[in-house]
């Protein structure tokens, strides 16, 4: 049976038809549980690592830089405040050594930083063979630091490979040093050789802001009549400004942190003239057994690094 509607009578209000009832949405809060679960035993093994190995011996270092602990003492281990402190502020070596990584970190943040910017420009060229050139360079970076320590150390010798051309190309007049043994050359052999080992690492950073920078920068520059020194100046400096900050960190922190150099070709002498912060807590540690010792030095190490980062990051700013 067919029931008509009606029209609505004039003045007369129609009610409106109820809303339609929503669809049953899945619940998704299991899904939801279930990615949270998932992610985060992902990065469990990666976080129990750096739990392990980095988060606690940092606050064990710094709970024992307050005591008289040693490595291996029937003595039981006492609190003895800031004693280590104050014998690592009235200790020579340390200032020498304080010194010696200025001396090195002065150098090496220009020149290393200079010398990996110009390889970089090189190489950001569209030109046969190209890859091949950025391999070379890259290549002492991929060599383990011990590795090439020992191949320098044999080239540094009296008798090493770089006296040997010194005096084949001034036929015999010049007689080089004991580089290694001289504490006039140990530091400043030290320092080419990281600048050589390291340079290529920092080449791949400034080759990536390099590309970063659009080409129609460039190209109007061209226009302009920009000489490439002008396009350099104001095109390619202006545009590496973040580039910059990051290699100026980075290499300051590898500076700071000279040690396997040290460590494999000259121990710290001749007469403390390549001794680092890092050697000198290494050796007070593991080899004079005076674990407080070294972990105030290592303590007072990550205050300096934390400052001079600061300060770095400070001075190169974004300003308004």
């Amino acid at each position: 049976m067919t029931t008509t509607q009606l029209p609505p009578t004039p003045g007369r209000r129609v009610a409106a038809p109820a809303p339609a009832a929503p669809p049953n949405k899945p619940h998704r809060r299991p899904r939801y549980l279930r990615e949270q679960l998932s992610g985060w035993a992902m990065i469990a093994p990666a976080a129990a690592l750096l739990l392990l190995f980095v988060f606690l011996p940092a606050i064990l270092g710094f709970g024992l830089a307050f005591t008289n602990a040693r490595l291996v003492s029937p003595r039981p281990v006492e609190f003895v405040g800031t004693d280590n402190f104050v014998r690592l502020f009235t200790d020579p070596t340390f200032w020498r050594a304080l010194l010696n990584v200025s001396y090195f970190a002065v150098v090496v943040v220009p020149v290393q930083s200079g010398l990996a910017l110009a390889m970089a420009l090189l190489i950001n060229k569209k030109f046969r063979g190209v890859n091949f050139f950025r391999t070379l360079y890259f290549l002492p970076v991929v060599t383990s630091m011990v590795v090439v320590s020992l191949l320098w150390l044999f080239m540094y010798r009296k008798d090493g490979l770089i006296n040997e051309f010194l005096s084949a190309a001034s036929f015999g007049l010049i007689d080089g040093p004991d580089w290694l043994n001289n504490p006039a050359t140990a530091m400043p052999a030290i320092i080419i050789l990281s600048i050589w080992q390291a340079a290529g690492f920092h080449m791949i950073i400034w080759l990536a802001g390099l590309q970063s920078i659009s080409g129609e920068l460039y190209e109007a520059a061209q226009l302009d009549g920009a000489s490439r020194w002008h396009q350099f100046r104001y095109v390619t400096w202006p545009g590496l400004k973040h580039t910059r900050t990051l290699i100026l960190v980075t290499i300051t922190i590898q500076a700071l942190g000279l040690f396997d150099q040290v460590s494999v070709m000259t121990q710290g002498g001749p007469l403390d003239s390549t001794t680092t912060i890092i050697f000198e807590a290494v050796r007070s540690g593991f080899k004079q057994q005076e674990t407080s010792y070294a972990s105030a030095i290592s303590l007072v190490f990550f205050v300096l690094v934390l400052l001079i980062s600061a300060v770095q990051r400070y001075l190169t700013r974004e300003k308004d």
